[in-house]
């Protein structure tokens, strides 16, 4: 390991602010700031102010100044909130806005070598099914048509895998896919976009499979430690899940664009443990001092992806499961600021 490789794993034993948060999780390592050093031409990540995109934005940007390579970094969303857009701009990101689903905004979108796409609709799914399509299938394709020249990166889910026995130690990228519900079935219809129009025009893709992101504000980790905290009961239903902290998520997917290929690459990206839902519910309480209700039998089938090619490529996650659950535990206990959105991860009916 290099000390830059070192330098990048001090990690603190607990994260006190969101200044501090957002540090960490922009952080690049060495591997990403060669990706980046390697990429021909500037970088436009397509809605950059979701969850995930302000700090992947920062990350590339951070690795590309620590690179020299002064690239341009573009952030594009349907509209941003204020302080998501001062913060991207005080990174150094530029910030665009445009709607997507009209094809003539798509035709005026900067030309750029490298795409980063996570534009999308995943929550209130059900009720708005034909603006879920909207947003995931066609909405792809007119991107991925207008950047027939261009190196992308594709953001999916490992939802789209559908239910996998337990034991079996879940989905790999060679697996069947059996999307269940709108928001899974239009997330393969977004694959398949990015697929037709990279054999269409021979240029570089990158599917990202992913589940499930962890940030102190967001995630999986989150919605089960509240519960315990709170003294309510944690449904252990769904069973398994897989998590990864949000940071190494970023690197990994920068990562991905120099993996590009035609036709479409896919790549799970996870943790690499099947983590019980009812083992996250008492680690919480020995942290909290508590004892947790659980409630529910666990499910022989659920949501899991297998990250081995990921871990065979990038190496496993700088931040571990527990370091993850300690870092949540801490937060939750002094009332760190949450985005407020349940993830909904016992879900068994595909309806998000």
């Amino acid at each position: 390991m290099t000390a830059r490789e070192d330098a990048g794993q001090a990690l603190p034993e607990l994260i006190e602010t969101e200044a501090e948060l957002e540090e960490i999780l922009s952080r690049p390592t060495e591997p990403v700031v060669e990706a980046v050093s390697e990429l021909e031409g500037d970088i436009l990540i397509l809605g950059v102010g979701g969850k995930i995109g302000p700090t992947l934005a920062s990350m590339v940007k951070r690795a590309s100044s620590e690179a020299g390579a002064d690239k341009r970094v573009i952030g594009l969303d349907y509209q941003f909130a204020d302080d998501v857009r001062e913060r991207l701009e005080a990174a150094g990101i530029e910030t665009q806005t445009a709607d997507l689903t009209d094809p003539a905004q798509v035709r005026d979108l900067p030309e750029v070598e490298n795409v980063i796409f996570m534009a999308g609709m995943k929550f209130g799914a059900t009720g708005a099914e034909a603006l879920v399509w909207a947003l995931n299938v066609y909405m792809p394709a007119l991107v991925a048509d207008r950047f027939a020249n261009s190196r992308i990166a594709v953001f999916s889910s490992g939802n789209i895998y559908g239910f996998t026995p337990v034991a079996a130690g879940g989905s790999t990228e060679s697996s069947e896919v059996r999307p269940d519900g709108d928001y899974a079935q239009s997330i393969l219809g977004r694959e398949r976009m990015f697929e037709h129009f990279s054999n269409k025009h021979g240029n570089p893709v990158t599917l990202v499979r992913l589940n499930y992101a962890i940030d102190l504000r967001y995630g999986i980790l989150l919605d089960v430690g509240q519960q315990v905290y709170a003294q309510q009961p944690v449904d252990v239903t769904m069973g398994h899940v897989n998590v990864i902290w949000q940071g190494d998520v970023n690197a990994q997917v920068i990562r991905c664009l120099t993996l590009a290929e035609a036709p479409p690459r896919i790549i799970n990206i996870t943790g690499p443990e099947t983590v019980p839902i009812r083992y996250v519910a008492t680690r919480f309480a020995e942290l909290f001092g508590v004892e947790p209700i659980i409630e529910g039998v666990e499910s022989d089938t659920a949501l899991l992806s297998n990250s081995a090619e990921a871990a065979g490529v990038f190496g496993y996650p700088r931040v571990p499961l527990d370091r993850m659950i300690r870092w949540v535990a801490h937060w939750i206990e002094i009332e760190g600021p949450t985005l407020a959105k349940p993830t909904h991860y016992e879900t068994r009916d595909g309806k998000f």
